[in-house]
């Protein structure tokens, strides 16, 4: 499983970066060394996101894949153990300096834990044309039954008159038998397992050809079950399909910096 880190702009303001779980703990170490030390860590009530705010205002919203992400926090200053060590080389207020950075490294341990967590995860890639269906299991995610297949759907034409609807109609049956090429398979491979094994389902592809299939009552109750993280894929293969975990365990950020920041993170 490859170990990048990916980045493109945020509406908004700052940028997204998505950083692979085996790495979210030194990334966000380095994001706090990076920035002049680590200020504070709010979890959001509900579980979907937690951002690590450091010394120089800069922050990071960290949304997690399938929240709620929902795990214990550090304990507070008043709750720690009075005989809890220091560092040797620690001063006063170096204490306060020492929680911060435990609590970061504990929130960013955490969220690293839930994302790389034992779960069955269901599949779903389609674009007109294509499809991939799947079942991941087990930590890290191990792809345990799929089936992938693909129809052909002619592009448009640029032609006009009665040639024009003809092959527009034409296509548009294509394209029907494609989508219903895909809610087959999918319904098979998702059977095998039932809606209430299945921890989640992951949809990508094309979000028009995906929205097609949302009709079909063999799929609802996978559906159901889908989490809000759409991953927009090229043509669905069963090489797409096993690179996938890649995509859906990644814990997506939002960066926001001060605009006189130095290097860009990494």
């Amino acid at each position: 499983m490859g170990h990048c880190v990916m980045k493109n702009p945020a509406a908004g303001g700052g940028r997204w970066v998505e950083v692979p779980p085996e790495r979210l703990v030194s990334w966000i170490i380095a994001f706090a060394q990076r920035h002049g030390g680590a200020a504070s860590v709010t979890h959001e009530a509900a579980g979907a996101a937690v951002t690590f705010t450091a010394a120089d205002g800069a922050t990071a919203e960290c949304h997690p894949p399938f929240p709620p992400a929902l795990f214990r926090a550090p304990p507070a200053a008043d709750e720690m153990p009075a005989d809890a060590e220091m560092p040797a080389d620690a001063e006063m207020p170096a204490d306060a300096e020492v929680r911060a950075d435990a609590e970061v490294r504990a929130a960013a341990e955490g969220l690293a834990a839930h994302a790389a967590a034992d779960r069955t995860v269901g599949v779903l890639l389609v674009r007109l044309g294509g499809y991939a269906v799947g079942v991941f299991a087990g930590s890290p995610p191990r792809l345990v039954t799929s089936k992938t297949g693909s129809r052909l759907v002619h592009g448009r034409s640029a032609a006009g008159g009665w040639s024009q609807h003809r092959f527009a109609r034409r296509r548009e049956n294509q394209a029907a038998t494609a989508l219903r090429a895909a809610a087959d398979a999918a319904a098979e491979v998702f059977a095998q397992y039932g809606p209430d094994t299945l921890d989640a389902v992951v949809l990508g592809g094309d979000k028009r050809s995906a929205a097609g299939l949302r009709d079909d009552p063999r799929l609802k109750p996978y559906l159901g079950r889908a989490t809000m993280r759409f991953l927009t894929v090229p043509d669905p293969r069963l090489a797409v399909l096993r690179d996938i975990p890649r995509a859906f365990l990644a814990i997506r950020i939002r960066l926001t910096e001060p605009e006189s920041d130095g290097p860009a993170a990494r």
